[in-house]
């Protein structure tokens, strides 16, 4: 069976010359999408990417930034795509990712094997490293279910949209910091402890769309495809992510 690597090669290789696209994507991705990209690219194309945090994303679509494909959360996507900024339809689940913990390297390893126990880590870390992404908006909807949120705030720190919780973490200004597994498990001056458990755990799937005002919408639509391709999952677990909740390939 062939793979759609092979499916999107014969595809796009009928096309009458090579195309360039412009792709804004949050940084969720960026470890495995930086080493998909040259594949893509072998075939004649070009991908030009734009990384951004998802509030940024959501403001840039919004007030009519035109890019051939835009990668963020699913739910963030499915709002953009309803209010009619990216094309019903063209939806590809590119990746999913947990939750996951980190700490400054060398720093003991808080046990947050089980709910109890992470509260635990929260209540007794001076400083606590939680995103503007998907991770800090469910953190934040977290500790208020757990009833610590009044206690926590005054310890969060908070980075510019777009921004690694790792850098907090490792310049010891966040003693605990909190981030999708793919953006915390290779952050230099860490050390990843790993994804919350599983009663505390929110996965996020990371989705892209083609914008109505591309240029070039096959190949934007072929190149989301491409990274959602089953044959692709080893390189995404190697990142701390799996496939897709719902692709097919």
């Amino acid at each position: 069976m062939k793979t759609f690597l092979a499916a999107a090669t014969m595809a796009i290789g009928g096309m009458a010359q090579a195309a360039d696209i412009t792709v804004l994507a949050t940084p969720g991705i960026k470890e495995a999408y930086n080493e998909l990209v040259p594949r893509f690219e072998k075939e004649g194309h070009k991908v030009k990417t734009t990384w951004a945090g998802t509030v940024d994303v959501m403001k840039r679509v919004r007030a009519g930034e035109v890019f051939d494909a835009v990668i963020c959360a699913s739910n963030s996507l499915d709002e953009l795509i309803d209010s009619g900024k990216l094309m019903a339809g063209s939806r590809s689940d590119v990746a999913s990712s947990k939750v996951g913990v980190a700490v400054k390297a060398g720093a003991p390893k808080p046990d947050i094997s089980t709910a109890e126990a992470v509260k635990k880590a929260l209540t007794a870390a001076k400083s606590i490293g939680i995103s503007t992404g998907p991770s800090g908006v469910y953190l934040n909807q977290l500790f208020e279910k757990m009833g610590i949120l009044a206690e926590l705030k005054p310890k969060m720190r908070t980075p510019p949209s777009g921004a690694n919780i790792g850098e907090l973490v490792a310049k010891g200004e966040a003693e605990i910091g909190f981030q999708q597994v793919s953006e915390l498990i290779h952050y230099p001056g860490v050390t990843f402890i790993g994804p919350l458990p599983a009663e505390l755990q929110k996965v996020t799937v990371f989705s892209g769309a083609v914008h109505p005002g591309s240029q070039e919408p096959d190949t934007a639509q072929a190149f989301l495809k491409f990274l959602a391709a089953r044959e692709h999952a080893a390189l995404l677990q190697k990142h701390g992510m799996e496939l897709g909740s719902t692709s097919p390939y």
